[in-house]
């Protein structure tokens, strides 16, 4: 063979390499594609001190239906400047939950437990930033949302 053949052959193969890593799917990890949403008119379910202004709930709808293994809130401010923040609300699952379509911040979650046993989810703050992080097997997403005050009808 002479060096032309063999030159032409290497950038062949150096170019296919670059297709098939930029252009396929094949070293792509999948993703959850996770939407929050603030449900306004009702409190959320989760105990609050008292003198501390009720929040609306939040949900989060997935982009299919996922057998979670794992569920992590944390403050996004706590994330930035520590690698193992606090969670505020942590579930797990060794074999994963019923397939979820969406799930509603604290709420019980069919085979998932707390990663921390008796652990209850922790009230959200108005207009603090969270981040949650899901994981479903091998396949992760994360999202970071946040809630508002509830504002309550004034009885007249």
């Amino acid at each position: 063979m002479t060096k032309n053949t063999i030159f032409l052959s290497v950038l062949a193969v150096i170019l296919a390499v670059i297709y098939v890593f930029n252009f396929t799917d094949w070293f792509r990890r999948e993703t959850i594609q996770i939407i929050p949403t603030i449900r306004p008119g009702r409190p959320s379910a989760i105990p609050r001190d008292p003198g501390t202004a009720p929040v609306c709930p939040v949900s989060f709808a997935f982009d299919g239906k996922y057998r979670l293994t794992a569920i992590k809130v944390v403050v996004a401010e706590d994330l930035k400047t520590n690698k193992f923040p606090n969670p505020l609300w942590h579930m797990i699952s060794e074999q994963g939950s019923a397939p979820q379509k969406s799930i509603l911040y604290g709420a019980p979650i069919r085979d998932m437990k707390s990663a921390v046993p008796r652990a209850r989810p922790q009230p959200l703050q108005p207009d603090v930033q969270y981040v949650l992080m899901i994981e479903a097997g091998k396949v992760k997403g994360q999202t970071n949302f946040y809630t508002r005050e509830l504002v309550l009808p004034q009885a007249q």
